[in-house]
């Protein structure tokens, strides 16, 4: 992940990788457009965005639930100095964009106390947030205003904006490497054997072309899945295609191409080509220029106990997915000229959620592994002047703690109300009672998890050199006895064989005597908060 790019500058390499100097220029036109139409003072764009299941939605609600209703925030400035007098929800300023159904989800929370839909599309919506000045000769020129523009999107549409840098034969060399490896080969497997009677140089055939499409499409939905917990699933699409179901631009799949020689005229392969390449131009390209590419902040939200519950092939694909994400962001110390003409993200939160399924011994581990898991790739940001962040987080808390006795040792429990059909132990729970449950605790060394994982990405990358390495992992090689040791691939067992993960129902919220909903509970929102948007309310 290194960089020619000075310290303040931006790495000018991966910028050019995803855009061209056409789409350079209308950037800045967007950019000087909305300054001068926002009267100097154009809204802090902030990016919110995550893997499956990461809870993007939930994350987004509860920010502006504690905000619209003074929640607790002790470790946010702006609350904690008594600073920050209100905030209430604005029109969003782009017509052509789904504005996020922020109602719709607290009446999901809190009325029927059920999570939200996932994020499946980009939407966006406006907060205006009042503050008092932290300064003598800001409170002389009255109250602050910052307006703050979120903008909700899939991971998955992130892990595209790669493939902007790759021609078809480095996606299709890459993406069938891939799908070989032990942790893939099964999954796969249907796709794979379809690959093995397809001719790339055959002819052009509508049928075939969308038969391969149907079973890729397929192994990356089974390796999205709970069962693995898997991450580098583009194209990004393929899994929420929306309005563009059954297009030719997402209609196209990997095929198995020889190391040289080019598509003949008219074949599958040219085909196929041809439409990886509408699919850049058609989705990803739009996305990057009028989305990614002006936004302020950005927040990544990452399931790092999904991919520890799912096995070393889990927590290394994860790993290898945040580089991929954090290579494509635009970081660099802002200033007032980057902020009107070539926007760049000056902070950027990596966010371990869930953190509520832990006791909070165990949270300052969890934030310890991400770290670990991003260590690498936020080294690059760092050097061009953004800075990183890494927390533990539960944007809503669905449990609370205590201390359970049993045969004479006292266990650090969480209470909560297991969702409906979670299962446990042989129990199957109707999701209306609460249960005391003893999660386990991490370690607290993250190296211990990662021992491991070194050694089986060794043995990975020496059967596979097709496939892009992912970053290098450090510690000590000391496979257990039931990891694959085989050296062709990473074990799927669990990393944390003794943890213990339920999902559970979104709390009770209390109302006040007068019928006011109180503020959705949380873990650590507020330090997300102070690091996002407090400098912007000094």
């Amino acid at each position: 992940m290194g960089s020619a790019a000075g310290v303040g500058r931006p790495d000018r390499r991966t910028d050019l990788g995803l855009s061209s100097l056409t789409d350079e220029a209308r950037i800045a036109l967007d950019n000087v457009y909305e300054y001068a139409t926002s009267l100097g003072a154009p809204p802090l764009r902030l990016g919110v965005t995550g893997l499956a299941r990461a809870g993007k939605t939930v994350f987004i609600t509860a920010l502006v639930h504690n905000l619209v209703h003074g929640g607790r925030l002790p470790l946010f400035e702006p609350w904690k100095s008594r600073r920050l007098i209100g905030a209430e929800l604005k029109p969003q300023r782009h017509d052509d964009v789904p504005t996020f159904d922020y109602r719709g989800h607290v009446r999901a929370l809190v009325g029927d106390r059920v999570w939200p839909e996932s994020t499946r599309m980009i939407s966006e919506m406006r907060l205006s947030i009042a503050y008092e000045s932290a300064t003598f000769l800001g409170r002389r020129l009255g109250r602050g205003r910052l307006d703050l523009d979120i903008v909700d999107y899939p991971g998955e549409w992130l892990l595209d904006l790669p493939l902007l840098a790759k021609d078809y034969r480095t996606f299709a060399r890459e993406t069938v490497a891939r799908a070989r490896m032990p942790a893939r080969a099964e999954i796969a497997g249907p796709w794979l054997a379809h690959l093995a009677t397809t001719d790339p140089a055959g002819p052009a055939d509508e049928g075939v072309a969308a038969e391969a499409h149907g079973l890729f499409t397929g192994y990356l939905a089974a390796a999205r899945g709970d069962g693995h917990a898997l991450s580098m699933v583009p194209p990004g699409r393929f899994l929420m295609p929306g309005d563009l179901a059954g297009s030719p631009a997402i209609t196209f799949a990997p095929l198995d191409l020889p190391a040289e020689g080019e598509a003949p005229r008219d074949s599958l392969w040219a085909l196929m080509e041809r439409r990886y390449e509408a699919y850049k131009d058609v989705v990803v390209r739009p996305f990057f220029r009028t989305h990614f590419a002006r936004l302020d902040r950005q927040v990544v939200l990452v399931d790092v106990l999904a991919a520890l519950n799912g096995g070393t092939a889990a927590v290394a694909d994860l790993e290898a997915a945040l580089a991929e994400i954090l290579a494509c962001f635009r970081p660099g110390r802002s200033s007032w000229l980057s902020g009107v003409l070539t926007r760049r993200i000056d902070r950027i939160l990596f966010a371990a959620t869930k953190a509520d399924h832990l006791h909070h011994v165990s949270h300052d581990r969890l934030e310890a592994i991400l770290r670990r898991l991003v260590e690498a790739a936020s080294r690059r940001a760092a050097f061009a002047g953004a800075e990183v962040d890494v927390r533990a987080v539960a944007a809503v808390r669905a449990t609370r703690e205590a201390t359970v006795r049993r045969g004479g040792e006292s266990l650090p429990c969480i209470l909560g109300v297991p969702r409906a059909g979670e299962t446990l132990d042989g129990s199957t729970y109707t999701g209306d009672e609460e249960i005391a449950l003893f999660p386990g605790d991490l370690p607290a060394d993250p190296e211990v998890l990662f021992a491991d994982l070194h050694a089986e990405i060794r043995r990975s990358r020496a059967g596979n050199p097709d496939v892009e390495a992912a970053p290098e992992v450090a510690g000590t090689a000391d496979p257990t006895a039931d990891a694959d040791l085989d050296g062709t691939g990473l074990s799927t067992r669990s990393l944390v064989p003794d943890m213990r993960f339920l999902r559970f129902r979104p709390p009770q919220i209390e109302r006040t005597a007068e019928g006011v909903t109180l503020s959705l509970p949380h873990i650590r929102l507020d330090r997300a908060l102070d690091f996002l948007i407090g400098d912007r309310l000094a």
